[in-house]
């Protein structure tokens, strides 16, 4: 179990890290080194040999192997980037790469997304060295660059050029998964990642004739990345249950007493309240227009017209989703992925899934664990690559009122100490017995 110094130093460690700014603005624009040192430093003194790893110079992975007592057991891969997205410090309360810990709380970009879990690993593993644990398999341990853009100087680097690694390894844990969910009547859901929807970032582009502005011009290419957006922005997906959706209804509903019915999924939302919000994003894919570009001056019409949309489909739907945006977009404007990763899904009725359940509910007895879907994406699309079938599971147990979707990526994002404590505790028990 745990020992008293790793609940000290997963709160040290979360606000070192975070005082480490490792601000990711995309273009490249970002340096993991010192953030990878100071990972490494921590699993080298624990006997761990780590492996520093670069794509880009400053560009900085961590890989590191620690064996299990069963040799025969597959791997399992443990990863956490190292990467925040940028952050506004006259926003902030707390200024963001401060790492100060104020009433049990410690705050900063990276508090939970995701320097928290880092934090969480190295503590774990410290804590194993000091008292000669190992767990039951291999464990590789990587510490990531670039997730919170392309992932090509990450995780897709070491999938595509270090898969040696990461031999063994069948199954991946990483963020977002294990954290307190409360219904607000009472009910505390710990939901635990089995999916995630895939990454379709798309730039559209609409061609047409330029001219004066005071002419009549019926093939302005603003008008036709105009009339595109608006019908993207207005489509109605169709409703499609993935198998790891459809365990969540139905574990959900159970959980209220309802029942879970395909044919009658809004109605059962409705019934769910607040606790719908864990599926409503992943019941269908989605297509959100983000960005807009055409012209250079008032009176000139230009010959072309940019946009780019966030596209999300569910795993099994990536077909569906070219299709529908070739009808969207018409035969006048042409789109194209801009970055894509594939939709992944792993199973709830598995050994490594109940383990998981367990650890919760072994720390939060009147917890109920339920599988969700991610409607974003992580790290696992790449290392699913290797066959490595990944789950969210960084367990938090967080207060009431405490909005923790609405910290990433967002301001003032900060963890509870009394959080990371438990978090610890229950990676502890699940990497041991797993």
């Amino acid at each position: 179990m745990a020992d008293a110094q790793a609940l000290d130093e997963v709160v040290r460690f979360t606000s070192d890290l975070i005082r480490i700014d490792t601000t990711n603005r995309g273009g490249g624009d970002c340096r993991e080194r010192p953030a990878a040192e100071y990972a490494a430093e921590q699993l080298a003194s624990s006997g761990v040999e780590p492996v520093l790893l670069e794509r880009t110079p400053g560009r900085t992975n961590v890989v590191a192997r620690i064996p299990g007592t069963d040799p025969s057991a597959p791997a399992l891969l443990v990863h956490g980037h190292l990467d925040v997205v940028p952050a506004q410090a006259a926003d902030w309360s707390v200024h963001p790469f401060s790492g100060e810990v104020r009433d049990g709380v410690v705050w900063g970009r990276g508090a939970v997304d995701m320097k928290n879990m880092d934090a969480m690993i190295l503590a774990v593993v410290r804590s194993w060295a000091r008292q000669g644990l190992r767990p039951r398999r291999d464990l590789v341990v990587a510490f990531t660059a670039d997730e919170e853009a392309s992932a090509e100087d990450g995780s897709g680097f070491l999938a595509d050029e270090h898969a040696h690694l990461f031999e063994g390894c069948t199954e991946g844990i990483s963020e977002s998964g294990a954290y307190t969910f409360h219904d607000g009547a009472g009910r505390q859901i710990y939901p635990i990642a089995a999916g995630e929807r895939g990454t379709a970032w798309l730039k559209l582009t609409a061609r047409g004739r330029a001219g004066h502005g005071s002419r009549v011009n019926a093939e302005n290419a603003v008008t036709r990345l105009a009339a595109a957006i608006a019908r993207i922005g207005a489509h109605q997906w169709p409703l499609r249950l993935t198998p790891t959706v459809r365990a969540a209804l139905t574990e959900l509903a159970a959980l209220y007493g309802l029942e879970a019915d395909p044919d009658t999924v809004d109605a059962l939302l409705d019934k769910l309240g607040p606790a719908a919000r864990l599926v409503e994003a992943t019941l269908r894919n989605s297509a959100n227009p983000t960005m807009l570009d055409a012209g250079y001056k008032v009176n000139v019409i230009p010959g072309e017209a940019v946009a780019h949309v966030d596209g999300r489909y569910l795993p099994g739907g990536e077909e569906e989703f070219r299709t529908t945006l070739d009808l969207l977009t018409g035969p006048d404007v042409d789109w194209e992925f801009h970055h894509r990763e594939v939709a992944i899904q792993a199973p709830v009725d598995s050994p490594t899934f109940a383990a998981m359940r367990s650890a919760v509910q072994e720390f939060a007895p009147e917890g109920h664990v339920v599988p969700y879907c991610m409607a974003g994406g992580t790290d696992a699309k790449q290392f699913s690559r290797l066959g490595i079938t990944g789950y969210g599971f960084s367990p938090l147990k967080l207060p009431e009122g405490f909005d923790y979707d609405a910290l990433f990526h967002g301001v003032d994002e900060r963890v509870p100490v009394e959080a990371l404590h438990f978090g610890v505790r229950v990676l502890d028990r699940f990497l041991r017995t797993s």
